[in-house]
């Protein structure tokens, strides 16, 4: 932009950018930018670029942005410990400056969740469904939940252990949770071939997370018996126990579940144009992992194979075990269907950072998108791939510095957000929903980060001057975000 020869009209709206001379002369490389609030009482706002070389008279560019209209409310899922403690800082600093919005909240929080009975989390997941509601919610941003096992149950006097919210949600909206990675070029991965995101879709429903197991105690036969509501009853000896017994599990899934998972997975990939691949063990599990692979075939010829074909792309069922072969070898760029339990490990495994000079360590799971996509096509909720951190709310606790990554959470907030756009028609959103993920890769990119990642660029010569802290972080995906904005004024 040249100075003092444009005067521009820009819209109202409540906060603008202050561009102010960082340097002995006046020219652009010597330029900062910094936020702050302003007051604007007029419909239009006129502003007048002057350079100076002056270091006691900052020449001033006040940029505007309009707040975007959202015509739909969504369902927002609140959450426990270091996730809920940043994910306020996400809602007050990324979101609510630039979007009006209508938020239906519910408190997934665990003390919330005990208070109702856990009811809470049900009503949640049947309003994104719109369970008897008027409003057209079909979108649920959620953050970071407890699911309490022994010693929460003695730290929060539960009434109860309570289910996974998580289960809970998935079970009621009978969706397919889609995860892929979030790249930066500056953090090495652990498969240098990864140029593109691997897009898991795990089944959500059934199979060893709805199953029984028990313990079997002595000698004994186990048998399954199926009663139908009509005919006969169906036995199957599954195995003679003898000495001190064993285990035994028994776990199932529908037909119905099945095909909604085959659309969703093939409607994500359509959408994105890339390959979809379905892995199971239908060598071993003949008539378990052989009904997903039926289904998986038929739904694809009798809906999607032409319009894969037209895209360009294609539909392959393989093994598990060569599936992760293939994965291991692949630049990436294409989706990958699992089963439940599949999808539960090969999304974490998608997720791991790089080995470097001989120290091993983990990538982040902040560095993950996660979102469910119910079988309407239309409802998905959004939320971060990781748990609520809790180690460094230990630290928040003690009122200790902590380095969180909140990147994975506001990235439930983007992927929330721009579906709402796509059923809204609303490209104003859509567009914010884009340079806010862009912020957060540019903020890393540039060298802002949290901890965790920059221990993958620096490993043990990390220090204190590599990462900024929780809010930190928060506030330079701010700065970016606004400097992104601020280009279309």
């Amino acid at each position: 932009m040249r100075g003092g020869e444009n005067c521009h009209k820009i819209k109202t709206q409540k906060w603008g950018c202050v561009v102010r001379a960082g340097g002995p002369t006046p020219t652009t490389s010597h330029y900062k930018i910094a936020f702050k609030p302003i007051v604007v009482c007029s419909t239009y706002l006129r502003f007048h670029f002057q350079l100076s070389s002056s270091l006691n008279s900052f020449p001033t560019l006040i940029m505007a942005f309009e707040k975007i209209k959202v015509a739909n409310p969504i369902v927002e899922m609140d959450g426990d410990e270091m996730t809920r403690i940043f994910w306020k800082s996400i809602k007050d600093k990324l979101i609510f400056p630039f979007v009006d919005l209508d938020i239906k909240y519910f408190d997934l929080g665990l003390p919330n969740r005990d208070a109702t009975d856990d009811k809470v989390t049900v009503e949640s997941a049947e309003a994104t469904l719109n369970i008897g509601n008027l409003f057209l919610y079909n979108v649920a941003i959620k953050c970071a939940t407890i699911t309490p096992d022994e010693a929460r149950m003695t730290e929060f006097g539960l009434k109860s252990m309570w289910r996974s919210p998580n289960g809970t949600i998935r079970n009621i909206l009978n969706g397919t949770v889609f995860r892929e990675p979030i790249l930066c070029k500056n953090l090495p991965r652990l498969v240098p071939g990864w140029t593109k995101p691997i897009c898991i879709g795990r089944h959500a429903f059934g199979d060893q997370y709805r199953a029984t197991d028990t313990v079997i105690k002595g000698a004994g036969k186990l048998k399954l018996v199926f009663e139908p509501e009509q005919g006969e009853k169906t036995e199957f000896e599954v195995y003679n126990f003898k000495g001190d017994g064993g285990v035994a599990l028994a776990m199932y899934n529908t037909d119905e579940s099945i095909r909604a998972f085959a659309d969703a997975s093939m409607n994500t990939a359509y959408e994105k144009k890339w390959p979809l691949y379905l892995s199971t063990k239908n060598t071993i599990l003949k008539k378990y992992d052989g009904r997903f692979k039926d289904i998986f075939q038929e739904v694809y010829e009798a809906s999607w194979k032409s319009k894969f074909e037209a895209a360009g792309i294609w539909y392959e069922h393989r093994l598990i075990d060569d599936m992760v072969a293939y994965a291991l070898k692949s630049e990436g760029g294409y989706v990958w269907a699992c089963k439940n339990y599949d999808g539960d490990v090969q999304s974490d495994f998608l997720a791991q950072g790089p080995s470097k000079n001989n120290i091993r360590r983990f990538g982040s799971l902040g560095l993950m998108t996660s979102v469910l996509v119910c079988p309407d096509g239309k409802t998905i909720e959004a939320e971060a791939a990781h748990g609520t951190v809790t180690r460094h709310y230990r630290v928040h606790q003690k009122g200790g510095e902590t380095s969180t990554n909140s990147i994975a959470s506001i990235f439930a907030w983007s992927r929330g957000l721009a579906h709402r756009a796509k059923l809204d028609n609303n490209e104003r959103l859509l567009d914010f929903t884009e340079k806010l993920e862009a912020a957060c890769i540019g903020a890393v990119e540039s060298g802002k980060m949290t901890k965790d990642l920059a221990l993958i660029i620096h490993g043990s010569k990390l220090s204190r001057e590599h990462y900024l802290n929780t809010e930190e972080f928060i506030d330079a995906v701010s700065e970016e975000l606004r400097a992104r904005l601020s280009c279309k004024a």
